[in-house]
């Protein structure tokens, strides 16, 4: 995005690139859908970058979600709206739309450069780069870095950038994984017999802190799209204390009242399974939660009484233990500090060289905000790059 608002500009750009091919992270994206945006309004989009919104506030609004549409579109990949507000190419795919814009690059001008790994600079300030013939230097009157953060680093952001700022007095927040998954101490009989199955429409709470979605229960723990919503509170928690405690509710719309009313009927002959899943309309894996919390309680679930039962079933304690690694995490948190940029994320201490992206200390839920602000930032930064090309 840099490269094209700088070519567009006048400028000569050339997009140094360490892996193979081009946008190889953004093709990961798509994979299951490429979510490129979010339609929320601007004053509930802003919020999600949390800490970091005053920061890409103006380069958010310089380029918010209907601009993405737009820039979508003229590359010939209309978008639409799905059901829970998030943005996707019709095609759906992420192949075509980079296709696309590589050719609209290629005809502006943008030349690439593969297999040309960024290592830092020489003592004449020249960029210097490794490729398959050795060691290379570039002189640049401008230098944009847009390197990623450390997930998925087999794809080319391995967070090697890190050092070499370090070195030149850049601060630095400690790569962390977001929108990760999280590990849990699971009975091996509840591991084996739900890996892989989901919990619909339930409601997660840490603290003040609660998340209406889904979750899937993997084979070392939990993760899915209310586990990332929460992921930044129950990361640092973990990191914090070695643990954080998850609480789920399984029916969040029943009040305790309805349910222990419906759980003071007569079971009769039925298991205590049969009659959670009918009268309180529970998934098989919901009740292996239940009885989980059970047996960590050192009470077993049928001695439970109809109101405890009820309790529990929208409180139940998961206890988390870990945080995926982040080579696993959809992305990363931390990164430069803020105010080691100008307005024009042009680094202070490095005059005309800017950054972008997931390199900065931001991190967003899914659902389009990380792919958004990613887009907003190169943008900001080609503009910033721009503006120093022609002082």
């Amino acid at each position: 995005m840099a490269a094209e608002v700088l070519a567009q500009g006048g400028a000569s750009v050339t997009v140094y690139d360490a892996m193979p091919s081009a946008g190889r992270k953004f093709l990961m994206a798509g994979r299951g859908g490429l979510n490129l945006t979010h339609s929320e309004p601007l004053t509930e989009f802003l919020p999600r970058y949390r800490e970091a919104m005053p920061h890409l506030r103006a380069a958010v609004e310089a380029f918010p979600p209907d601009a993405l549409r737009d820039w979508s579109a003229g590359l010939g990949q209309l978008t639409f709206i799905g059901s829970s507000g998030r943005v996707f190419p019709k095609t759906f795919k992420a192949s075509p739309l980079l296709r696309a814009w590589l050719r609209r690059l290629d005809a502006a001008g943008v030349q690439f450069a593969f297999r040309h790994r960024w290592t830092g600079w020489d003592e004449k300030r020249q960029l210097e780069l490794q490729t398959p013939d050795g060691l290379r230097a570039v002189a640049a009157r401008a230098a944009v870095l847009a390197l990623g953060g450390a997930s998925w680093p087999r794809l080319g952001s391995d967070g090697a950038w890190v050092d070499i700022l370090a070195a030149k007095g850049v601060a630095i927040s400690k790569l962390r994984s977001a929108n990760s998954g999280f590990t849990v101490a699971w009975s091996d009989v509840f591991r084996d017999r739900f890996e892989g199955q989901p919990l619909k429409g339930v409601a997660l709470t840490i603290g003040a802190h609660t998340v209406r979605g889904e979750a899937m229960i993997t084979r070392s723990g939990i993760e899915g799209g209310a586990i990332y919503a929460l992921s930044a509170e129950l990361r640092e928690a973990v990191l914090g204390i070695g643990k954080a405690t998850l609480m789920i509710a399984l029916r969040p719309d029943l009040g305790a009242d309805a349910l222990t009313k419906r759980l003071s009927g007569n079971r009769g002959k039925q298991s205590l399974a049969n009659f959670l899943r009918k009268a309180a309309q529970l998934s098989p894996v919901g009740i292996g939660l239940m009885q989980e919390a059970a047996i960590a309680s050192g009470r077993p679930l049928a001695a439970f009484s109809p109101a405890e039962l009820a309790d529990l079933v929208n409180a139940i304690p998961v206890q988390l233990t870990g945080v995926a690694p982040l080579d696993r995490a959809i992305s990363t948190a931390g990164g430069i500090s803020f105010d080691e940029l100008d307005d024009h994320f042009m680094l202070r201490k490095l005059p005309g060289v800017f950054a972008a992206g997931e390199m900065l200390d931001w991190e967003a839920p899914t659902g389009g905000y990380l792919l958004q602000a990613s887009f907003a930032t190169g943008a900001a930064a080609g503009r910033g790059a721009l503006a120093w090309l022609k002082r």
